[in-house]
């Protein structure tokens, strides 16, 4: 059975993901259909790429990825399909994918031309472009059938941590926020360990609060289980799955999570001194 996933901004209160489902399913009623996310917030490319790239390596090869944020139709704007890593992404050309993929080359990226002729009448573009391209290529087709290869697609780069040698600092800035109000920097933990290398200590430092200390995971956070719900609230810092730098509260949320406690925002720097 094929598989077409569907990430957007769309939100859950509109119309517009049943209609990209109804259209999937009228040209082909066998097709698998998974929800990745619909709370993108409007045009959050980053926030969009980040998800994605942590959730599509969990489906089998060969499934096809329906991108719809920032996906409103322009005339001169191509849609393309994405061949990377042995999955489809089919997506507006505005950079999303280079996001997802910033590590490695796609295998084939194809410029969506099977509506060429119709662009005066593209409506809804996740139904009028990108669902007839995902269900062709969960129907076995090739990309080439519906799409001319193209070079290249758009191309955008996350911001990028620096290292301020005189400061012996690393500055970087909060990319993401999760459900639990988990803090998501852009500082890796690659470049942590380099870094790090040369000095015995370390304080990150955010707002007018600091920690010295970065967690293997949010569990090891309680150092007794005997005594776990003593432990609810405190902050800590982990690399995550992603092997970012994240700020946590254990056991928070949205409502007492680090997003709320800390009152850092998106694009808020956050610091890693070394001493």
């Amino acid at each position: 059975m094929s598989i077409i996933t569907l990430t957007s901004d769309f939100g859950n209160l509109d119309y517009r993901i049943a209609a990209v489902k109804g259209s999937i399913l009228s040209l082909n009623e066998d097709v698998h259909i998974v929800d990745i996310s619909h709370e993108i917030d409007a045009f959050n490319l980053i926030q969009a790429s980040y998800i994605v790239r942590n959730a599509y390596k969990y489906f089998p090869k060969g499934t096809i990825h329906i991108l719809s944020v920032d996906s409103f139709h322009h005339k001169s704007r191509k849609n393309i399909v994405c061949k990377a890593d042995g999955h489809y992404f089919v997506a507006a050309d505005n950079g999303m994918v280079s996001l997802i993929f910033y590590d490695i080359n796609p295998e084939a990226i194809y410029e969506i031309t099977l509506n060429n002729r119709f662009d005066d009448i593209v409506n809804f573009t996740s139904a009028d472009v990108f669902v007839p391209a995902a269900v062709h290529l969960a129907n076995g087709g090739l990309p080439e059938v519906i799409g001319r290869k193209i070079d290249a697609a758009r191309k955008l780069s996350f911001p990028k941590p620096v290292y301020n040698d005189s400061e012996k600092m690393i500055i970087g800035e909060v990319m993401y926020i999760d459900n639990f109000g988990n803090i998501i920097s852009n500082i890796n933990k690659d470049l942590f360990e380099t870094i790090g290398k040369g000095y015995e200590n370390f304080t990150i430092k955010f707002r007018n609060l600091s920690l010295s200390k970065v967690f293997t995971s949010h569990t090891e956070v309680v150092s007794d289980w005997e005594r776990e719900t003593e432990f609810h609230g405190q902050s800590a810092a982990i690399f995550n799955d992603s092997q970012l730098l994240e700020l946590t509260i254990y056991k928070g949320s949205r409502k007492n999570g680090a997003k709320s406690l800390f009152g850092l925002n998106l694009g808020e720097s956050v610091y890693i001194e070394f001493f």
